[in-house]
């Protein structure tokens, strides 16, 4: 089943959407805002805080970029009136940064106003190292007019323990990942055990700083590793937060993170461009496939 499944995932790209929305269906809240809402209270309801991300990066025009700046607004305002415990999460390429850079930073800044207006925080996502320096300075700039902004850092990338040596202030709030874009050996670590070492070493340069660290992994020994430390040190659970995509299989290991105190994001993407998502988290993790197969013949 195993042979099966991976070359189902191989062949998925290929696929018209209709036969491959099934198998999207665990990893994407629907394409519009009121499907996105409906999930995030299900996961409120369930004991989880919740952070949102449109799909989609790079977009070809100031058009769409406004377009997405508008629905990001629509987005911010509507958490706020359904009063949900969930922040928003932006990649700035997504709001025209890969066009022009001020075209990018406007409109995180337009979106960073709103936030603070309606109480709701934003997340600056990280994207592939051309912008990560660019990222950072954004994402200082809009943390001066709103201090529920943050970011995210990847520790594939050898630059990333300076970085968060630079970064780190009471007002710091920051996403750490393994990171998954293919980058160039000579800026990212290679072999996925010394990803884990770093991941883990900046980790505690964090829990250990004057910042709030989000711990975004799925890797169950990591995320052991992590507890480990956290209890060892007695860190204040308001000091961190675990962070995993919405529908990413996990076992128990959420309940039991949560029977211990401590707070769990999860981050639940939407919209549109579900199709190259679904594909990613099914190449990804193929055993969701046999999954959705058997779910679909018990109808």
């Amino acid at each position: 089943m195993v042979i099966i499944n991976s070359l189902l995932a191989t062949i998925m790209p290929y696929l018209p959407k209709s036969l491959v929305r099934p198998f999207a269906k665990p990893y994407v809240a629907g394409e519009n805002i009121n499907s996105v809402i409906k999930t995030v209270k299900k996961l409120n309801d369930d004991g989880f805080s919740t952070t949102i991300d449109i799909l989609g990066e790079f977009v070809n025009s100031e058009e769409e970029a406004d377009k997405i700046k508008s629905e990001y607004s629509e987005l911010i305002k509507k958490i706020s009136i359904e009063k949900l415990d969930s922040t928003i999460s932006v990649k700035l390429t997504h709001l025209g940064l890969g066009i022009d850079h001020n075209l990018g930073e406007k409109n995180i800044h337009s979106l960073s106003l709103i936030g603070k207006e309606n109480n709701v925080g934003i997340t600056i996502d990280m994207e592939n190292s051309p912008y990560t320096t660019k990222t950072f300075e954004i994402y200082n700039n809009t943390l001066i007019n709103n201090e529920k902004m943050g970011t995210v850092i990847q520790a594939y990338l050898y630059r990333s323990m300076n970085d968060i040596k630079d970064l780190d202030n009471p007002k710091l709030n920051l996403r750490i990942c393994k990171g998954i874009y293919n980058e160039s050996k000579n800026i990212a670590i290679q072999d996925r055990l010394a990803i884990n070492d770093n991941y883990f070493e900046m980790a505690k340069t964090l829990l250990k700083g004057k910042g709030y660290a989000c711990l975004a992994t799925h890797d169950l020994t990591l995320i052991d590793r992590l507890e480990s430390f956290i209890e060892k040190n007695n860190v204040s659970s308001d000091k961190f937060e675990f962070q995993v995509l919405y529908g990413v299989p996990m076992g128990n290991k959420l309940d039991k993170l949560k029977q211990k105190g401590y707070k769990i994001r999860i981050y639940v993407p939407f919209g549109e461009a579900w199709f190259e998502y679904s594909v990613r988290r099914l190449k990804e993790n193929p055993k969701i496939i046999s999954y959705v197969l058997r779910n679909l013949f018990k109808k």
